[in-house]
């Protein structure tokens, strides 16, 4: 077909033009890999016939095939969402258009079929008028860890240290190739940064594959890629058409989501989002999530720097301007700047304000996106295998379980701060000897540190623990009363209130 890109393989002029006709949209969406149909209740999404080096839509089966991977995959994340894939098919009277589910053997082209909604529910729309709360960050945490815990581990696909090398390699080569379109200097600046953030952890990039942490996630998870529905935030959209971008460790799906609210000024939401899929995710047998924080800034930069090769070739193809791929540019070399870590501790009584106060406090500490939060409450749930918001046992809080409980808490701590990642220790810390480990701590890691001790009076701390729902903490108004009687020591950490 004269005139039609050399990406373009196939016409598909009269299946858009029929779909134009038969769904009347209110709305139609263009982009290089799909046309969007979207009428007041649905959304039919047809694959353009194209062919780029990562994405293959040349043929009718193949696109039938990526219809059906990008349903599957989806529905995992956001069954809400997705509702079937629907055949186009050439009839007596001309094309005619399935149900979804209904089969085809003589299909001429296929659509996945969505519920549309609301735009504004976005969350970059949502970013962008300031309604992304603490709240909405703590539910996408668990959503996103509660997905990847379903995911099953990949062991023979991307994650191999080699495949993290050719990577960050290739990010370099594209910013390089856009010259002057991006920052020469700090591509170049970026092109030393880069391999140096990755080469010392390449044996803890070999654990993660073996670990299992190497999962068929979404891939491509933005703000612009999640939406409020019922009060949930879903993701919906992950990668269908390549394991190569979709195949990665369960961290860096994260940190796109990560690196985009920290691009928008949001390092606080972003802080509160890792340390709540920090909390919900599960672990690993060989390679811990806390440990992997020191692939974390390597992450980031990479999420940042691809944003800026193709926001600069886009730029490039409609004659834009290049200024939000400098900034996105300028994130990735921000991010692997050394910021040395620090250990602080909150202590107090049940309803002093202890998490509170370290939510405040943790992203402004350390390396971005703020310190990891290791709170008793959590440690003692996980180790129960329970849901956060489930109360323990009746005889749970014994001397030798919470024995357990803080030093789980300090080897926790220990594996993030010698990954670079700052630390808050949110515990009561009634014994001496519980403060003293977190001393020794901070002393054996070689990082600075602070202990705070939080006072406040009897019936404030027992009003708050009356008034929490759906809380880590399983403390009642008669724990309180019964700590007030607590023999703490001399507590030598700055007493705040």
């Amino acid at each position: 077909m004269a005139g039609r890109p050399s990406f373009v393989v196939e016409d598909q002029s009269e299946v858009i033009a029929f779909l134009q006709r038969r769904l009347a949209p209110a709305e139609r969406i263009d982009t290089h890999g799909a046309v969007v149909f979207l009428t007041p209740d649905r959304a039919y999404k047809l694959k353009r016939a194209v062919k780029f080096p990562y994405m293959d839509f040349s043929t009718v089966a193949r696109r039938a095939d990526m219809c059906r991977a990008e349903l599957e995959f989806n529905q995992r994340m956001a069954p809400e969402i997705y509702l079937g894939v629907a055949p186009v098919w050439r009839g007596p009277d001309g094309l005619v258009l399935g149900e979804p589910g209904e089969a085809a053997a003589d299909a001429v082209d296929w659509l996945v079929v969505m519920r549309r909604f609301d735009d504004a529910a976005l969350f970059d729309r949502l970013a962008e008028k300031g309604a992304l709360t603490p709240e909405l960050m703590a539910a996408l945490g668990a959503r996103v860890a509660a997905i990847h815990d379903t995911l099953p581990a990949i062991r023979d696909g991307f994650g191999r240290p080699d495949d993290y090398r050719h990577s960050v390699a290739a990010d370099v080569r594209q910013m390089r190739e856009h010259g002057t379109r991006l920052d020469p200097e700090v591509s170049e600046a970026l092109a030393e940064a880069m391999p140096r953030s990755l080469e010392p952890f390449l044996d803890l990039v070999a654990r993660r594959v073996e670990a299992g942490a190497i999962r068929r996630c979404h891939g491509d998870l933005h703000l612009r890629n999640i939406v409020l529905i019922d009060g949930k935030p879903t993701p919906f959209d992950a990668i269908e058409f390549s394991e190569r971008i979709a195949n990665i460790d369960v961290l860096y799906d994260l940190a796109f989501a990560l690196m985009d609210l920290g691009h928008r000024g949001l390092w606080p939401l972003a802080n509160r989002l890792l340390n709540e899929w920090l909390w919900r995710i599960g672990e690993l047998p060989t390679a811990s999530h806390e440990e992997t924080l020191a692939l974390l800034p390597m992450f980031l930069s990479r999420r940042a720097a691809i944003r800026a090769y193709v926001d600069a070739s886009i730029a490039a193809v409609k004659g834009g301007d290049t200024g939000v791929a400098r900034q996105y540019q300028r994130l990735a070399l921000e991010v692997l700047q050394p910021v040395p870590p620090r250990l602080v501790a909150i202590g107090g009584l049940s309803g002093s304000g202890k998490t509170t106060r370290a939510m405040e406090l943790a992203p402004a500490i350390g390396r971005a996106p703020g310190a990891v939060i290791v709170r008793s409450d959590v440690e003692r749930k996980r180790a129960a295998g329970i849901p956060l918001e489930q109360r323990m046992p009746a005889g749970s809080y014994t001397p030798e379980a919470s024995a357990k409980v803080y030093a789980a808490m300090i080897e926790r701590a220990g594996r993030a701060l010698l990954a670079g990642q700052s630390v808050v220790l949110d515990a009561v810390f009634a014994r001496p000897q519980e403060r003293a480990a977190a001393e020794d701590l901070a002393r054996r890691a070689g990082v600075p540190f602070e202990g705070i001790w939080l006072d406040v009076p009897k019936d404030v701390a027992q009003a708050r623990v009356a008034a929490r729902k759906a809380d880590a903490s399983d403390a009642t108004p008669d724990v309180v009363a019964r700590q007030f009687d607590y023999e703490l020591g001399d507590v030598t950490w700055k007493r705040r209130s």
